[in-house]
Parts: structure tokens; C-alpha cells; sequence
């Protein structure tokens, strides 16, 4: 079974890149959407927030929502700012973020392959943003957030990527929000294509990293057309989903970080007492960044501590239970915290590293949140070890950075 295939990419016209790219449509809320949206009325924000076009009052999940995501897209198709290519390509996707860059390959992933498990996951979805993704995606009748995916580097596939980006780039631009810089190659020789194609058919399983919510509507939209659909054959759109797939040895994955409304009824001297008896504790005169597993910073009234785990995680086969943020969890979050389901407890609450130990300490700051938890980040070996394992991560393990941008390239469904 083939992983990947060219697609024929739905993509800006080339003076209207810088006006299209967004950021993804989960990283903003209403209210920065809309900020990033005035005088640019070609924002593939209007595609996939379109709810920032209609009254404030409106449910995001509101029908009118996605009619006029579609009302947007087609506008954009019928003033030629959006154009399809004519032949099936590959693209060469470059992120670049002050230091770290990363190149991938935009491409249309199986569903079957994920559907069988050789696209792999590693977290739970939530049903209500899969149904949002589900009623996108058939409202507009393509995929235009591409799932962020990974697999293990390959001499070949790497090589044929890095002559690729020795030519200048189709698209490069900055996306406004983040200043990431996007850099974007057309790969429509036959020979690369066939190769690559080929490469990645040998790979035994590539991985969801980011986007487990769109590669699941992806599934749900192919089940339900080729149900519908007394002619299919197998090789409409529907039978894949965009992506854009890196090596795992150029991922930077930042921290998730935590932080819990109360104390659970223990005083901030009990709980520093209680917490002494599960790990060791020490005050610290500056913010704690973990240097590596097994550590945790402890933001509370006002102060930061350094803590470390008694036992050792490198002991147990359990590539579930040894991971920091599960180790967090059954040391100090649940017994002390008395927080028994992160994912749906809301008493807890979770900040992605890009925002730094700042965005810890102004949680805490505020008076609204009690304590707040800096862990050591997620690698990409511990994701893959999860995901070959059939395991789920726990909620908020890994935040990857930088993000891909949305309405660069998109997959139609014919």
C-alpha cells in the first residue's frame, strides 16, 4: 500500500501568497483572527474562521459558518487568487524559526494506510472537533489544513529534499502572526516523484505528529463518500488527506506546560510538605527551565521550585509511563491535586512552551490559577515509541513549533 502520492496542490497565485497564508485556525481565537484579518480581505482566515465575517453572537458550529467559509473560498477561486496545477506534483515545504529550520514534503496521505494504523497516532480526539473538521471539509470539499506529519529520516528521501531547496523557492514569505519564515518548492520531476513515492512505500509507518483532529474528519469524510458513492473505485480525493511530512531528526517540539485552579484544600505550606514526601523540592532563585527528565519547575505564590521525581522512568517498559507528563500526573497532579482526567477537568489548564515561563507565572500572578508546572519536552523517540506501541499520550504532551501554514496548499476531493 502506497503512504503517499502527489496531488494537484490548490495554491495562491504567486502575488497573492503573502495575502493567503494564516496561521492554522486552531492556534488563534476569535479575537486575534480578526485582529489578522483587517485589510487583508484574501486571508485564509476567511476560509477557516469564517465566523470572524459574521455577528459576534454566532456559534462557530452554526451552519451559516461554513456556508461562509465556502462563500470565501469560492471567491477566491473565481478572482483567480487561488489556482489549481494542472498536473499531480509534490511540494517542498521549508520552515525556518530564528535558528532551527526544518523541510518537509506537502503531499496526499492515505486513508486506508491510516486507517489500518500505518499512519500512526498518538492521541484521543475530541468528537466535537472532529464533527467541526467533518462539516469543513464537506462544505468546502477539500482539505486545506494539511496534517503535520513525521517519519524516521531517510538517506534517500532526505537527499531528494535537500537538492530540491538549491533552486529559489515558488513562495517565500513570512506569515504575519509569528514571522516564521515559509519557503515553498515545486517538485514535478518525474523521476524525484517516482522515487520519493517509492521511498516512502518501503517505510513501515509514518507518524501524526500535530493534526489529529483533521487526518480523523479526513477518515470520516472517505467512509461516508464511498459509502455513498455506488461507483467508487478508490482513487477519488476523499481516499486521501494533505499533509506535510518531516524527517523526526529536524522536529522541534517545545514544552506543554500545566497549570491547576487551587491547591486541592491544602495551604501552600501543606502542599510543599506533602509534595516533599513524593519528590525533592528546592527553592530557586530564578524561573525553572528543566533541563532534562525527571525535573519539573514549580511556580507558587510568587516563588519558583525545583523538583525532581524519586523514582526512574528509564525502569519501566511502559513507553506510556515514561513519559514526564504521565509522571507529573501520578506523582503530584492526581494524588496531591486530586485532578483524575486532565482531559476533561477544569481545573487544569495547559500552556504550550512558545509562550514561555512568563505565561506561567502571569497565570499565577492573576490570582485565578494556584500553582503552575514547567516540564521537560516530549522528544520525538518518546512520540514514536507511543504511537508504534498502539498507545495514546497523554492530553497536551507535545507542542510543536513552527506551525505550518494554512491555505498554501490545498487538496480538492475529485
Amino acid at each position: 500500500m502506497s503512504l503517499i502520492k502527489p496531488l494537484r496542490g490548490l495554491r495562491p497565485a504567486s502575488r497573492y501568497a503573502a495575502d493567503v497564508a494564516a496561521p492554522p485556525y486552531d492556534v488563534v481565537d476569535r479575537a486575534e483572527a480578526s485582529s489578522l484579518v483587517e485589510g487583508r480581505p484574501w486571508s485564509f482566515l476567511h476560509v477557516s474562521r469564517p465566523e470572524i465575517d459574521l455577528p459576534d453572537a454566532t456559534d462557530p458550529c452554526d451552519p451559516r459558518v461554513y456556508a461562509k467559509g465556502r462563500e470565501s473560498f469560492d471567491r477566491m477561486l473565481s478572482e483567480g487568487v487561488l489556482q489549481r496545477d494542472r498536473e499531480p506534483c509534490y511540494y517542498v515545504y521549508r520552515l525556518t524559526m530564528g535558528p532551527h529550520f526544518q523541510t518537509g514534503l506537502v503531499a496526499s496521505a492515505s486513508v486506508a494506510a491510516y486507517d489500518s494504523g500505518r499512519i500512526r497516532r498518538h492521541e484521543y480526539t475530541r468528537p466535537n472537533k472532529e464533527d467541526d473538521r467533518v462539516r469543513q471539509i464537506d462544505a468546502l470539499d477539500a482539505q486545506t489544513g494539511p496534517v503535520f506529519m513525521v517519519y524516521r529520516a531517510d538517506p534517500q528521501v532526505d537527499g531528494i529534499l535537500r537538492d530540491a531547496v538549491l533552486a529559489p523557492a515558488e513562495v517565500d514569505i513570512r506569515v504575519a502572526r509569528d514571522q516564521v519564515r515559509h519557503e515553498i518548492w515545486k517538485l514535478d520531476d518525474q523521476d524525484r516523484v517516482m522515487a520519493l513515492s517509492a521511498a516512502f512505500a518501503a517505510m513501515p509507518a509514518i507518524y501524526v505528529a500535530d493534526g489529529h483532529h483533521r487526518s480523523a474528519a479526513a477518515s470520516r469524510v472517505c467512509e461516508a463518500r464511498r459509502l455513498a458513492n455506488p461507483q467508487h473505485t478508490g482513487n477519488e480525493g476523499y481516499n486521501h488527506m494533505l499533509c506535510c511530512v518531516f524527517p523526526h531528526d529536524q522536529m522541534q517540539i517545545l514544552s506543554y506546560n500545566r497549570v491547576v485552579r487551587d491547591l486541592n484544600g491544602h495551604s501552600p505550606a501543606d502542599f510543599l510538605t506533602a509534595l516533599s514526601a513524593v519528590l525533592d523540592v528546592e527553592p530557586s532563585s530564578a524561573a525553572v527551565s528543566p533541563a532534562h527528565a525527571g525535573e519539573f519547575g514549580m511556580y507558587l505564590t510568587g516563588r519558583w521550585y525545583r523538583l525532581r521525581l524519586h523514582d526512574d522512568a528509564s525502569f519501566t517498559d511502559d513507553p506510556v509511563a515514561r513519559l514526564d507528563v504521565s509522571r507529573l500526573q501520578s506523582a503530584l497532579i492526581e494524588p496531591l491535586l486530586g485532578i483524575h482526567d486532565p482531559r476533561r477537568d477544569e481545573r487544569i489548564d495547559f500552556i504550550g512552551g512558545i509562550r514561555g515561563l512568563d505565561g506561567l507565572t502571569q497565570r499565577v500572578d492573576s490570582g485565578d490559577w494556584a500553582v503552575a508546572f514547567s516540564l521537560y519536552a516530549t522528544t520525538i523517540e518518546a512520540l514514536m515509541d507511543v504511537a508504534d506501541a498502539g498507545r495514546v499520550m497523554p492530553p497536551k504532551s507535545t507542542w510543536f513549533e513552527p506551525k505550518l501554514a494554512d491555505g498554501l496548499v490545498s487538496h480538492v476531493l475529485d
